[in-house]
């Protein structure tokens, strides 16, 4: 532990001309009277660490000493082409990889570009929760994360729907949609999507096993996701849309069916309304989301649907006069 700390400290004092106890103690998690004993422990060793006394003093390397210590190992190497998202990283337990990896990139660089990390940290973030909901990480996510890193079989209970189920999986990537985790795993030759938030239990079994090189996580998300929207959308409505509900539609309703739907539709009549029929998951969820249409849109079928949007609008008549 001291000695990648002591590694950690050599590497921050290359990257930067200058550090006071209180930045190293910082960045080492650790007290400014450990970072004293730490640079003196390297000075003994030959590291030419200079302590400079005073209110403005700290530490620095002399010489234009240069460590080789800057190779980088297979998991900070992964970890560092995630680094742009911090949160992600620490739910898998890879903070402390991806933090090592920065510095000893930021250690090789030339003295002109080390602001580059901070300078990019500085101008774009990626906040990958949706809004309105408060991300929680789950349980089980840093075990099946080490698994999908070591290519380890796992043997996992899953709630589907009311019950339980045993699975023996093969764990091949994890992808982070809207603030929650999915698993994408092989199960008995075929390749399923698993929440990670529905694993009740989960167990390496320490066997690795032959990984897929034609399996291309980015395509089959891609696939799987739009194979679940299109399956979600089991009803449809018809409805009359002005030109300002028909701008509006497919952001309040899924995008690739409404786009779909105003394309097939019929010409504009004379008052410049487009009629079409709309795929959607229910009725009941059709309500919510075309009532935000207001008055640019006109449910005409299901007659159920219509009748409870014109009672909707009797209330509103009544309520606002």
């Amino acid at each position: 532990m001291r000695a990648a700390r002591l590694i950690k400290m050599v590497l921050l004092l290359q990257a930067r001309p200058s550090m006071t106890g209180a930045e190293l103690a910082r960045e080492l998690e650790v007290s400014e009277r450990t970072v004293t004993r730490d640079a003196l422990a390297l000075s003994e060793a030959g590291v030419p660490v200079y302590a400079d006394r005073g209110r403005s003093g700290g530490y620095r390397l002399i010489g234009g000493y240069r460590t080789r210590l800057t190779g980088l190992g297979r998991d900070e190497a992964e970890a560092l082409f995630l680094s742009g998202l911090p949160g992600a990283l620490r739910d898998m337990g890879l903070q402390d990889a991806a933090s090592a990896a920065r510095l000893k990139v930021s250690a090789a660089l030339l003295p002109s570009l080390r602001d580059a990390p901070r300078s990019a940290a500085q101008r774009f973030h990626l906040d990958a929760p949706g809004w309105y909901q408060e991300p929680r990480t789950p349980a089980l996510l840093p075990v099946i994360a080490e698994a999908v890193w070591s290519d380890h079989r796992i043997r996992a209970s899953y709630r589907r729907r009311d019950t339980g189920v045993e699975r023996e999986l093969e764990p091949y990537g994890l992808v982070l949609k809207a603030g929650v985790w999915y698993l994408c795993a092989r199960a008995e030759s075929t390749f399923r999507v698993y929440r990670i938030d529905r694993f009740s239990a989960v167990e390496a079994d320490g066997e690795v096993f032959d990984r897929d090189e034609d399996f291309d996580l980015p395509a089959f998300w891609a696939e799987r996701a739009a194979q679940f929207a299109r399956s979600i959308l089991r009803a449809e409505v018809v409805v009359r849309v002005t030109e300002a509900g028909a701008r509006r539609l497919p952001h309040v309703t899924d995008r690739a069916a409404a786009e779909e739907a105003l394309a097939a539709a019929a010409p504009p009549d004379e008052r410049g309304r487009v009629t079409l029929t709309l795929p959607v998951e229910s009725p009941d969820v059709a309500y919510s989301q075309l009532l935000s249409l207001g008055g640019e849109v006109e449910v005409l079928e299901p007659a159920a649907l219509r009748e409870r949007f014109a009672a909707t609008a009797a209330r509103m008549r009544d309520l606002y006069g």
